[in-house]
Order: structure tokens, then sequence, then C-alpha cells
């Protein structure tokens, strides 16, 4: 209004009019922004504060600094171990006690909420037991030092993530760059995915995804989880723990994978957890969970025979395959 007014005064002249009418809309536009940003920079502030707060709070679990000594010979024991989440009344595992030898397969079976998933969680210290003990080689796995520990498990829950890096890098993570090719296509041969990666333009350098590569790949569900199963051979760990590792995987690829059973845990110790009853056959021992009790524990052979509920659950998935 006020430039009108100068306009009309004959003051200034129509170029001029325009000229500070533009600087005034810039001006304006570059406040508001400013306005904008800052009150933006200050809510982020606030999501930071909570942040630093989270970060601030003590670690309730203990961390030790015991070194993890004699890798080849490792066993694993759960004694007297219960287990609840936050804010329930109801324990998720009671009084679990359970020794699982060095190099032995056991197979975890029992139906949904029986605690299965729970029992390797606590195993990983992804939670600590409200009572009881884990043991490793006779030693509270508290005791261990986190690091330390970590290095003896290599693990493929259910959930398991690929990252939009090369297939490499997806095994491998921060030690690819000193990984040997041939180690890593032997982890992809043991875990059947071998074909299908040498058969890409760029073999195991092929990028998952396309967020950063146009020429990435995009893996079906089950070459998913295949892959996530050579992450686990390649790290040659002594504990290996596969929750539901062949869920989305097609019978012929279930059955490849349970066969090579003993080349892909190479004498390791191996727990499993499986809906499918046909890879108990495979194992060692198996451990029936119900309501966050073990309540059958033995041989395949010996549970069919001599159990209760194993028996029933094995006859319930054999009647659809006879």
């Amino acid at each position: 209004g006020y430039m009108v007014y100068k306009v009309l005064m004959r003051t200034i002249g129509i170029g001029d009019f325009t000229m500070y009418v533009n600087a005034t809309y810039n001006f304006s536009n570059s406040l508001s922004s400013f306005l904008t940003t800052f009150v933006e920079f200050r809510q982020m502030c606030r999501y930071l504060d909570l942040y630093i707060q989270f970060e601030q709070i003590p670690s309730r679990y203990r961390d030790g600094n015991r070194a993890v000594k004699d890798l080849n010979e490792i066993s694993i024991e759960f004694k007297n171990v219960y287990f609840r989440y936050p804010r329930s009344q109801d324990y998720v595992l009671k009084n679990v006690s359970i020794k699982i030898d060095k190099g032995e397969k056991l197979s975890i079976v029992g139906q949904n909420g029986a605690g299965k998933t729970t029992f390797v969680k606590l195993l990983c210290r992804l939670y600590e037991p409200e009572k009881g003990q884990i043991l490793i080689n006779g030693i509270d796995i508290r005791e261990f030092d986190y690091d330390e520990y970590m290095k003896l498990l290599a693990v493929v829950f259910q959930d398991f993530k690929l990252f939009s890096f090369t297939v490499k890098e997806n095994i491998a993570f921060d030690s690819a760059n000193g990984a040997s090719d041939e180690k890593i296509e032997d982890a992809l041969r043991k875990a059947g995915l071998y074909d299908k990666v040498q058969a890409l333009e760029k073999g195991i350098n092929t990028s998952i995804y396309k967020n950063f590569d146009e020429k990435g790949v995009e893996l079906s569900g089950g070459e998913g989880q295949k892959l996530a199963i050579a992450r686990a051979i390649h790290k040659d760990a002594p504990i290996i723990v596969l929750d539901e590792p062949t869920a989305a995987l097609d019978p012929y690829a279930e059955y490849e994978i349970y066969s090579r059973l003993n080349d892909l845990v190479s004498g390791n110790t191996a727990i499993y957890i499986s809906h499918r009853l046909s890879s108990c056959r495979f194992c060692d021992k198996i451990a029936v969970f119900d309501k966050g009790e073990i309540v059958e524990y033995g041989s395949h052979d010996e549970l069919v025979d001599n159990s209760k509920k194993y028996r029933e659950m094995w006859k319930a998935q054999a009647q659809y395959y006879i």
C-alpha cells in the first residue's frame, strides 16, 4: 500500500515500484521460512533431548570382563531359569533346566507362545533371566565381556533383515573388505544360493535392493532367508541358533538345507526352533516346550515311542504326508 501511495504521488516510478515490491515479497518469504525452520529446529531439539535422556539411562545388564577361552569346548547350561516380560504377571519360562553339550544339535518345538524364542533370546543376552543362571562352560554368561560373548553366537531369527549393501557386505558386514571371496562363495554354496548369485552380473558384489544401485537385485523371501543362513555360516561361530530357518523355503529347499545339516554347522553346537517336526529327525536331542516349561526331552525315536505331546504333534503333521 505504501508503494502504491508513492507511485500515485509520483515519488517513485513503475520500475522502482516493481523492484521494491519484489524485494519486500522476498524478504517476507525469507522471514517466514526462517521462523518455520526455527520452530522445526526447536521441535527436533525436544526429540533429541528425549534421546539424550534415553542414552543416559544406566544399563541394568551386567557386563563382565571375562574372556571366552577354549572355543572348541563350548557347553551350554540353563539352570532353573525363570523369565517374565515387564509389567506381566505370568512367567514365559518357568524352571527351565537343560544342558547342551559341545557339537550337539538340539531342536526346540512346541506351540506358539510356549517360550521357544524367549529361550533363544535369553541365550543371546537380549534379555536376562529373572531367576536362575545361564552358563557357558560352567560360568554365568553375565561374567563374560559382551563383545567377546557375541563372538560365540551366529543367529538367524525369523525377522532377519537384509541391508541395501552388496551380497558380500550382507554376509561379512564390517569385515567385508578383508573377507575372501572363496569363503563367501562357500557359505553361499552351503546355503543353496550360490547358483543364483553367480548368475548375477556382478556376482557377490551385486547390491541388494535398488536404493543405491539401479542394478541392485530384489531377492524373494526364500532367497533372503538363504542369504541370512549364509551369513550365519560365514561367521563360523561355536554356537549356531536358527529360529524357523526354513519358514520361507519351499519343501525341496527345506529338505536340501536339513539333509546337509552336518555340513552347515560343521560340528558346532546348533539350536533349532521349528514348527516343522520333520527337521527334528536330523537333530540329536529334542526339547518340547509347553507353557514355558520343558515337558519332554529326548531323541526323535525316544519321544515318538515313549512321549505323549511330541507323538501327538508328530502324528498331526505326519497325516498330511501319508
